[in-house]
């Protein structure tokens, strides 16, 4: 072949494979296009690929009062993305020599009963300990206002699983989602840590990361700046469902952060600047289970410390979603492509799953 014949087919290759970072922002616009909105909840969306922001919007308004516009300083209520920071807590506590992995629940709360025996906090950290159900334990709560509505906190369900007296499953052998364990893992920080659990995160992460407006929410004791409130439509009109009677617990999903700290929280991940990479490995390592014991999305569970670890199109990836009255989050890592997409939603009639996979397909190479 000539020259100008390689050279015309190396132009063509290279401009099928594209270039990182390379796409039509419009294109992401369309995905996000019935998020925009003068007068109704919307979102937030931030990529960042090779550790640069190359796309961030905003959608809709924070909340029908006010009507303030979403951008990228909007504090959305995690849910269950919290996981990850209340995860990085305890490997904080290994880190620092106060804790280890295979203690048990019963070693650390003495009075806990003795089923607690059998579960270490590796079994709390990755779903694998069999604890009840915390919202199936406790009373629903009544009324919209959320003065008035009763929320038990990350102590109370403390208190609720000291009052069981076995496990779903022998721990360890399965692997059940559980809020429950999360919430037991915030009192174990402040238990070995003697502080507040929200006071540990702010000293030993939101504060050394500099993620300035990111706080475990504790009405009455903090506030959340820039606030987006939870939106759900009923009847074709939406109402704000903001509370709710498991809103308090903070383990499980209690922490309020937006697209500009949540991309200082993804850069320390790839920079490793709270723990060393070798500490992070067991966080990113799934939990050993028997063949066909769980699945999650209709895939086997892969789950480590705070995160789903499976694959996506042959794209390793570390993820999760979170889901709660009047807000829908997610976040996807593709460590290898160098790729992490942030949806944040204040409205629960979307998958901000969904949404961020779509923007992850433009970038993903094929």
């Amino acid at each position: 072949m000539k020259l100008v014949g390689r050279v015309v087919l190396l132009m063509v290759l290279v401009s099928k494979i594209g270039t990182a970072g390379e796409v039509d922002p419009t294109k992401i616009e369309a995905i996000f296009a019935d998020l925009k909105s003068n007068t109704a909840p919307g979102g937030a969306v931030l990529v960042i690929k090779d550790g640069r922001a190359v796309f961030s919007r905003g959608y809709g308004v924070t909340d029908l009062r006010s009507l303030g516009k979403i951008d990228a300083h909007t504090n959305f209520r995690l849910a269950s993305v919290s996981k990850q920071f209340t995860a990085m807590a305890i490997i904080l506590l290994v880190h620092d020599g106060k804790l280890r992995y295979d203690e048990r629940l019963t070693d650390i709360f003495p009075d806990f009963p003795a089923y607690g025996r059998a579960i270490s906090v590796r079994h709390l950290l990755n779903h694998t300990s069999g604890l009840q159900d915390y919202e199936d334990l406790m009373s629903a709560g009544s009324g919209v206002s959320p003065e008035k509505i009763f929320q038990i906190k990350d102590a109370g369900v403390l208190t609720l699983l000291r009052q069981q007296t076995a496990t779903k499953f022998a721990p360890g052998t399965s692997w059940e989602y559980s809020n429950s364990g999360y919430a037991v893992l915030a009192m174990i920080v402040e238990k070995v840590s003697d502080e507040e659990f929200g006071q540990f995160l702010q000293e030993r992460i939101f504060g050394p990361l500099k993620m300035r407006n990111t706080v475990a929410y504790d009405r009455g004791k903090n506030e959340v700046l820039h606030r987006a409130y939870g939106h759900s439509r009923k009847e074709g009109v939406w109402q704000e469902t903001d509370q709710s009677p498991t809103s308090a617990v903070l383990g499980d999903g209690g922490i309020y952060s937006s697209l500009d700290d949540l991309a200082k929280w993804d850069e320390a991940l790839r920079q490793h600047r709270l723990v060393s990479e070798s500490e992070m490995r067991p966080a990113f390592t799934p939990a050993k289970l028997p063949a066909g014991s769980a699945v999650v999305r209709d895939k086997p569970v892969e789950y480590g410390f705070g995160w789903f670890l499976d694959s996506y199109k042959g794209h390793a990836r570390m993820w999760h979603f979170g889901e709660t009255v009047g807000f829908r989050t997610a976040i996807q890592r593709f460590v290898d492509d160098k790729l992490t997409i942030i949806v944040l939603c204040n409205r629960e009639d979307v998958s901000a799953e969904a949404l961020a996979l779509k923007v992850a397909d433009m970038y993903l190479p094929r």
